[in-house]
């Protein structure tokens, strides 16, 4: 990746500096009644703490700086082979390259990304090096993601090599009945994951178990009880997020009542709308409420809702129409893994990357080939498919999530103009 443009923001400087400055009128930004607290600078202040203007001036101020290729990286959550197909568990210097050169928003971590070989100590510490060295390359810090469920989806904890609490299914949570432990299990997870460097997990399930034949879903959900699961997730996603982990819902618009599996080819949601907003919604609404950070799009279609065949994940009527406005979630949307082969049968990687984008999706998650996908996206942009406004919105919501979550911090290079001014 070349150099970011230095362009200055007058106007959101100021903004930022009267914001840092002022403490009466009825308003404190950064602190609370206390006047003394009026003195906090925007650094040393909390990031989840900063009010919607200043966030909206921090992140002004860094996609100004940006080129649109910078932007479009910022669109793709890769696994490591799409950085270097021989890197696993260490930095190499094909992976530097990429990283460098594409910028990627963020890359997401399996089983086969973690050391086994020594002692736990030892594989902690080297995953820590590889994600530390990771972003190290990154000029917008990345979202290191992993899926952390619990129970058969826990790449992490399933490792007996990494020294983290393994829990049972979120079936077994759900039946106890208590939300608490949904809370505990978040907070656990959130905090021995980002121990290690982890601060995206994609989790909780939000779907609600009704067809016994999912197998794809099964156990993993935490009941069948829409009030039951949705208390569940909230508590969840409030877990993970207390302790610095972005949570993210799945998958929208629940899929717990499909019989196939989206990893194998076709599956067709058979419901109404008045169905999903009377059950599988609920779940979702609860997290959306308690603050998540992301929604994951599932892949199935919904052909009594949409009228055709085309995934849920690359519908802009479910992506944007329904949840973007109706259920009015602000955050980011990412699409399941473009690698599964609903998608890939059907569409090519770039095809399936600028759908994607043109449905209201924020982030594309693992895309068959991550170059053609990044280029297509590219190539949108100048021939007109897209527009650069809509690449500008969803980055802004990444960068707003990344600010607020600290991962990208107050005290990074873009940044650090503006919030010591």
């Amino acid at each position: 990746m070349k150099r970011y443009r230095r362009g200055r923001t007058v106007i959101c400087c100021l903004l930022v500096l009267l914001l840092t400055i002022l403490s009466g009128c009825g308003r404190t930004p950064l602190g609370g009644d206390d006047p003394a607290e009026s003195s906090t600078s925007i650094v040393e202040a909390d990031p989840e703490s900063l009010d919607d203007i200043t966030m909206e001036g921090l992140v002004s101020e860094v996609l100004d700086q940006m080129t649109l290729e910078q932007k479009i990286g910022q669109l793709f959550i890769v696994s490591t082979d799409s950085l270097d197909f021989n890197a696993e568990t260490k930095m190499t210097d094909q992976m530097k390259e990429n990283i460098e050169k594409y910028q990627p928003g963020g890359v997401i971590f399996f089983s086969f990304n973690l050391t086994t070989k020594h002692n736990v100590n030892n594989n902690r510490k080297k995953l820590k090096r590889f994600i530390r060295k990771m972003q190290k390359y990154s000029e917008v810090s990345m979202f290191i993601s992993v899926d952390e469920e619990g129970g058969t989806v826990a790449r992490i904890a399933n490792s007996d090599a990494m020294g983290t609490t393994k829990f049972p299914a979120m079936s077994e949570i759900g039946a106890t009945g208590d939300s608490r432990q949904a809370y505990n299990v978040g907070a656990t997870i959130g905090r021995e994951i980002a121990e290690l460097g982890f601060n995206l997990d994609f989790a909780p399930v939000a779907d609600i178990s009704t067809n016994a034949d999912n197998t794809e879903i099964g156990s993993r959900s935490f009941g069948g009880d829409a009030d039951l699961v949705s208390d569940m997730v909230s508590q969840e996603v409030r877990g993970l997020q207390d302790n610095g982990v972005s949570a993210t819902l799945k998958h929208f618009p629940g899929q717990g009542d499909s019989g196939d599996d989206t990893h194998k080819g076709f599956v067709n949601l058979d419901v109404t709308i008045d169905r999903l907003r009377d059950v599988e919604f609920g779940p979702f609404k609860a997290g959306i409420a308690a603050g998540t950070d992301m929604v994951m799009m599932s892949h199935v279609a919904v052909r009594n809702i949409t009228q055709n065949e085309v995934p849920a994940s690359l519908s802009s009527l479910m992506v944007t129409d329904i949840l973007r406005e109706e259920l009015q979630f602000d955050n980011v949307i990412i699409t399941d893994a473009m690698n599964m082969k609903i998608i890939t049968k059907f569409y090519d990687a770039g095809e399936a990357a600028v759908m994607a984008i043109e449905a209201g999706n924020d982030m594309i998650l693992m895309p068959d080939d991550f170059v053609s996908a990044y280029e297509a996206v590219y190539e949108a942009v100048q021939d007109g498919t897209l527009t650069e406004r809509q690449i500008n919105q969803a980055v802004s919501r990444i960068l707003t999530v990344k600010i607020r979550r600290g991962i990208l911090p107050l005290t990074s290079p873009l940044l650090a103009d503006i919030v010591q001014q």
